[in-house]
Parts: structure tokens; sequence; C-alpha cells
């Protein structure tokens, strides 16, 4: 399939389901329960269902399985990938980011603490942490549509995330975002220290305001998404 997004094209009705195998389509406990008691689905209702791995297909809700109707569709992965990185913020501050960034398109997230973090990684906590992000992303790429279910990399310090290739971090006297780069990484709302200044010289702004950590983690997915989208045109 053609196209500039590396989602469903216009015109795909019902709602859209992550399942683990396009071929053979089946609804877990609770994408079952979210299609028939939340979003009231009846049997022989419309939806569509993805593996998270490029591909998608029609179905029928039926009163035990899915039925199939269409074939399964491939959909390209746009290039380059994208990685936007931002440090650990407290409370659910985290999964809005992730949120965002997967409807944005962007193909890997990285959670990573730095020297200024408030909030700091519990290591008995990382599985839960993990799992509950994972759902963040399936039902964010759900509610948009999307195809490919990017990475995600959580419980990484700072030297980790800074040698990702081609990253840069934001600071509002840095020079302009455009579709040369790949990967941004977001600091925390301490502002970055100097050493992780000094270890990523290189910046780039997200504008003249000062913005809240997952704001800007959001506000850099968005440029970097739409840098892509204007050298693809």
């Amino acid at each position: 399939m053609t196209g500039r997004a590396a989602a469903l094209p216009d015109g795909t009705g019902g709602p859209h389901i992550v399942v683990d195998d396009t071929a053979d389509p089946e609804l877990d406990k609770a994408s079952r329960h979210h299609l028939e008691r939340v979003l009231r689905l009846r049997p022989g209702d419309s939806l569509t269902v993805t593996d998270g791995r490029g591909s998608w297909r029609p179905c029928r809700l039926t009163g035990d399985e899915l039925e199939v109707t269409g074939e399964v569709v491939e959909v390209r992965r746009l290039r380059p990938p994208l990685t936007v990185a931002f440090a650990l913020t407290k409370a659910d501050k985290p999964e809005l980011a992730v949120q965002k960034l997967v409807e944005l398109g962007i193909d890997r997230i990285v959670v990573f603490e730095a020297d200024r973090s408030v909030a700091h990684w519990e290591p008995n906590r990382l599985p839960k942490v993990r799992l509950r992000l994972k759902r963040v992303v399936a039902q964010a790429l759900q509610q948009s549509r999307g195809a490919w279910v990017p990475a995600l990399e959580i419980g990484e310090g700072f030297s980790a995330a800074a040698a990702l290739p081609g990253a840069v971090r934001c600071d509002r006297s840095g020079e302009e975002l455009d579709d040369s780069l790949e990967t941004v990484m977001v600091g925390p709302e301490g502002g970055w220290s100097d050493h992780e200044r000094q270890a990523m010289p290189r910046s780039v702004t997200l504008g003249d305001t000062v913005l809240r950590a997952e704001t800007a983690a959001i506000a850099a997915g968005v440029l970097l998404s739409a840098a892509r989208s204007r050298s693809a045109s």
C-alpha cells in the first residue's frame, strides 16, 4: 500500500483492534469486552484488526469469534524512522507522552532517567510499568488506526539514550528542528545538567516558551513527524 502515513486508509470503518495474527485474528478477553461493553458492537458489525507489524484486514464481529471479510493488507513503514526520548517524569505524565507519540507515528519511544529527574526508576516496579505502558501503546495505536507498534524502551539512563544514532537534545537556545533529524531528546523539568550539556552539545529548539516535560516530548513528536511528511511530499 502506498501513502504518506503508516496507518489505515480513509474509508475503513468500525473500531480498530490489535491482535496477535492478522492471518488468523482472535480477540482476547479485554478486546472483546471493549468492543461489546464499551463500544456496544453487535454481531455483524464491522471492524479492522492489525498485528502492529505492518498488516491489517477487515473483519466482522460474530457471536464467538471474528469473521474475516477481506484480505490481509500490508502498510509500508515511513522512512526515516523517528525517535523521541524523554526524561522520566512523575505520576501519569509518561503515559500521556507515550500515548500522544504513538498517535503521531513516532517509531521509537525511549523513557530515560536524567541527572535532574525528580522521579526515579524502582527496579522491582519496572515490569509493571512496562506492562502498563504497552497497554497505553496498544490503545493509542487503535485510536490512531496505525499499523506499526513503535519500539518502547524504558529504564534507560542518560548515557544510553544519548548514544542513540544522531541524537540531539532540546534547548530553547538550540537550532531549528528540520527533516535532517531523526532522534530528539527531551530533558526533565529541572533542565539539563552541565554534564549532560557537555556530553551532547548540539541542541534544537521547540519554540520560545518554556514547556513542561511531557508537553515538550509531544511537541518534539509533532515537529519530527511534520518535517518527515514535508520531506516526503
